[in-house]
């Protein structure tokens, strides 16, 4: 492709986006947004004026149709992700959505079929700490075997957040902690581990008015023996953590998701032999994945992470309910 930046278009004035992810995409070198669209088209415009972005389009439709978008930034709530990914698709636009993929795998499929018929356009799933330094210089210590033979991730997540109206905590849009953060539980042991576990089982607490899980525990079985383990929680105190088990030592990466953008991550490596801290960035993780995607767009480098990657995510979530509403361990 010939394009030396890619045109992005927004849809929807979701909080992720005009909070994080416009800002961040609006310094990449790769890119630029150009336009963004929502019924809103008071909050848009307002968001647009902030971050110079040229239009603002009254409808998710005419922002996907519009000619000078050459990819789309998909924010919505997570029911919504796969129509709306379909459609940018079939309006010719690449696809950057976020997580989770979709409500369940069968959606999820349903989205790999239309995208095996558009081989020309990319689509990925918007884990943005795959991007960061620390999570580069984890896969570095990894694949210099800098731990031995990883046995083990523990993973927790959880932030305090019981409003009725907010949409996290709204069971019928996939709301609830596994769905909005223990996908990253489940994402993260995966690129450390660079497999698919076997077999999972898991235990959910739910809120008993608003139905959403606001806790929920998973075990994730892999070959050889290998395990995760994690909790993520939407009522307790904010607080974030991941640690890697080695034979011969442990990683422990201190804040492995929200990294802030103007502030080095810490990560921690405790060896038989060695104690070591590594202060990586700062860098927007937002911005860095943009790049990458744009990349990808360009032909410059292949794709990281294929769509068959997300639907082994959401086949991942869907047996994590199973097995935590039966009291069971469930193939994958």
């Amino acid at each position: 492709m010939a394009k030396k930046q890619i045109k992005w278009g927004v849809i929807s004035t979701a909080k992720i986006g005009w909070e994080k992810v416009i800002p961040a995409m609006q310094k990449s070198e790769l890119g630029k947004i150009v336009a963004i669209g929502s019924a809103n088209t008071e909050k848009a415009a307002k968001i647009a004026a902030d971050n110079g972005i040229a239009t603002v389009h009254p409808s998710y439709d005419e922002l996907i149709n519009d000619p000078e978008v050459d990819a789309v930034y998909n924010p919505l709530p997570n029911h919504m992700h796969v129509d709306w990914t379909i459609k940018a698709l079939r309006a010719g636009k690449h696809v950057l959505c976020e997580k989770p993929f979709g409500s369940n795998a069968s959606q999820v499929r349903l989205l790999l079929d239309e995208a095996v018929k558009h081989p020309d356009l990319k689509v990925m799933e918007a884990f943005m700490y795959r991007f960061h330094p620390q999570w580069i210089k984890v896969r570095e210590l990894l694949n210099e075997k800098t731990i031995g033979e990883v046995r083990t991730v523990n993973m927790f997540f959880s932030y305090y957040n019981d409003d009725p109206n907010n949409i996290r905590n709204r069971v019928e849009v996939g709301g609830g902690a596994l769905m909005d953060i223990g996908c990253y539980c489940i994402s993260i042991p995966k690129f450390v581990l660079q497999n698919e576990p076997t077999r999972v089982t898991g235990i959910m607490e739910r809120d008993p008015k608003l139905e959403t899980d606001r806790m929920t525990s998973g075990i994730m079985s892999f070959t050889q023996g290998r395990t995760a383990t994690f909790t993520c929680s939407t009522q307790l105190m904010p607080y974030q953590k991941c640690t890697i088990y080695g034979t011969k030592g442990y990683i422990e990466v201190q804040i492995p998701v929200n990294a802030p953008p103007s502030d080095p991550c810490m990560v921690f490596l405790h060896t038989t032999e060695q104690e070591e801290l590594f202060a990586l960035g700062p860098a927007d993780q937002y911005t860095l994945e943009a790049d990458a995607f744009a990349r990808c767009i360009m032909g410059d480098e292949d794709m990281h992470f294929y769509m068959n990657d997300a639907l082994g995510n959401m086949k991942i979530i869907d047996a994590l309910v199973h097995g935590a509403r039966e009291g069971e361990w469930v193939n994958v």
